[in-house]
């Protein structure tokens, strides 16, 4: 008799390995079921914390929509703050055959700072099988020299030059990708969502890595908490054109290029990249930084 697959997202949503178990095991479960707890993860925290149960349900509705981009259907929860009564409520509710724990390699927690994946397996490794699928492999990166690109969209999400974009640069040199959507007002959770999940399936579909989530309105915050928590080579901001983007209004390329060393790249939705800003130093002048963006881009093409 088949029995129910429990995805327990630990920290950050999606993850093509991830994916990839759910996809092996999903054919021979009765249903699949996604949970988070409403925790306040220690790497890539990007919400305040009174926000901490919106960030959970972000991770579930990314992954169920990733799923379902795939032919998966399953059902999302948001579960205690705590990571082991989450994870014991869920096992002890759906009683799975098998649970995928998404988690960081060495993850702890509480006053002891138990190992989850330890504690997990020796609670529970009687009654269901507990699969471990790493979230965010630095040192795989390194080895296979991958450049981490974060990503800051959220109106262009779903735009073809974008996608074009990440996957053309993919082809030049391996690449793992971080896509976060700051919040906007005329645009729903739901939708986020739903953007999000298409992207990253497109990139799956090419074998290419990558995570996403929505996150606090601010744009340029939403940037600052990125580069503070995840390991970040490059940034690509992607707008609107022109005076449609009020991004471009508040000047956000030039203030992120004063906070970080990391290239970044200017992505206006609508036009081709050798028309738009690619990659300066600090220090630059914006009127500078312009001409050469240009000429970098040129080189590209």
């Amino acid at each position: 008799m088949s029995k129910p697959l429990l995805i327990f997202l630990n920290e950050v949503a999606g993850g093509r390995k991830l994916l990839e178990a759910a996809r092996e095991k999903a054919a021979d479960a009765s249903y699949v079921v996604v949970v988070a707890p409403q925790n306040q993860p220690s790497v890539g925290q990007l919400f305040d914390p009174e926000e901490r149960a919106e960030a959970a349900r972000a991770r579930v509705d990314v992954t169920l929509a990733v799923l379902d981009e795939f032919g998966i259907e399953a059902i999302g929860e948001v579960l205690d703050p705590e990571y082991d009564l989450a994870l014991g409520d869920a096992i002890r509710s759906h009683r799975p055959g098998e649970v995928l724990l998404s988690c960081t390699y060495d993850f702890r927690f509480g006053l002891t700072r138990r190992d989850l994946l330890s504690w997990a397996e020796i609670t529970y490794g009687d009654v269901t099988n507990i699969t471990h699928i790493p979230v965010r492999i630095e040192d795989d990166s390194i080895s296979l020299n991958v450049t981490h690109t974060l990503v800051v969209a959220n109106r262009t999400l779903t735009s073809e030059d974008l996608q074009e974009r990440l996957l053309d640069r993919s082809g030049d040199r391996p690449h793992r990708y971080t896509i976060i959507a700051p919040a906007a007002d005329d645009v729903s959770e739901a939708t986020v969502a739903r953007n999000l999940a298409t992207v990253m399936a497109k990139l799956y579909h090419a074998d290419i890595d990558a995570t996403g989530q929505p996150m606090s309105p601010d744009p340029f915050d939403a940037v600052k908490n990125a580069i503070e928590h995840y390991r970040v080579d490059e940034i690509l901001i992607s707008t609107l054109s022109g005076e449609e983007s009020h991004w471009l209004k508040e000047d956000l390329i030039g203030r992120v290029r004063e906070i970080t060393e990391k290239p970044v790249v200017h992505h206006e939705a609508g036009r081709p990249p050798e028309a738009v800003a690619a990659v300066v130093a600090e220090g630059e002048a914006p009127e500078a930084a312009g001409a050469e963006d240009s000429t970098a881009e040129e080189n590209e093409a």
